[in-house]
């Protein structure tokens, strides 16, 4: 999958768009520090990559550094923003508000970058009467109602596993074509919509993993 700039016909690869906000995030971080101008290395160290990747990325939306000065901290922030989209604000909505969706509303990281939590639905009737985050919890009936009064395009998924598939699809038949998969299970869709997952628990696992290869010597076989 590729995205494609609005001022040119250059494909962006999914690799590159996936580190754009990484990038993002680092300028801010620099600008809010006071920086006004950086390096290749700096802002590669800042995020994280080697300067050749970064250079490589950066290419893709055109030439906004200067030989000898760097980058415009302030005005690479805001083109790689334009390119991802959240120079606008996005209303999203939330499924599934238990400990996690709960954790999700009050999150405030979505605000700063362009995102507007504009519902919380759950098919719960007792926890219709919260108010998590300042918003009404809401039935989860209530889903194509609030996607059409504030085009909403962007949904969160945060219900246990066995729900999340029939969640996606009232999703979608209202409208939504892009969704934030927090539920351990692989969700089916319709050409057209996007899905990023993320499985915390597999994440875990993962470092389970690399902190085992640290724990055993050298040259001896991991068993089972």
């Amino acid at each position: 999958m590729t995205a494609r700039t609005p001022d040119s016909a250059r494909d962006i690869p999914e690799a590159t768009v996936a580190r754009l906000p990484v990038y993002l995030r680092a300028l801010t971080s620099l600008a809010d520090d006071g920086t006004t101008t950086c390096s290749s290395e700096e802002l590669a160290a800042s995020a994280g990559v080697n300067s050749a990747k970064l250079r490589k990325d950066l290419s893709y939306l055109g030439s906004y550094g200067t030989r000898g000065v760097g980058y415009d901290v302030e005005y690479l922030r805001y083109q790689i923003a334009r390119e991802i989209g959240v120079t606008q604000d996005w209303p999203v909505v939330i499924v599934g508000i238990g400990n996690l969706g709960h954790a999700l509303a009050n999150y405030s990281g979505f605000r700063s970058r362009g995102f507007r939590v504009v519902a919380l639905l759950d098919a719960d009737p007792d926890r219709h009467d919260e108010v998590v985050a300042g918003l009404d919890v809401r039935s989860f009936e209530d889903l194509e109602s609030i996607v059409a009064d504030n085009a909403v395009s962007i949904g969160v998924i945060a219900t246990p596993a066995v729900a999340a598939q029939s969640v996606a699809d009232r999703m979608v038949a209202a409208g939504i074509t892009s969704i934030l998969n927090f539920a351990p299970t692989v969700l089916s869709v319709p050409d057209g919509v996007d899905v990023r997952k993320v499985d915390l628990s597999i994440e875990l696992q993962i470092l389970a993993y690399h902190e085992q290869r640290k724990s055993v010597a050298p040259g001896t076989e991991v068993v089972s």
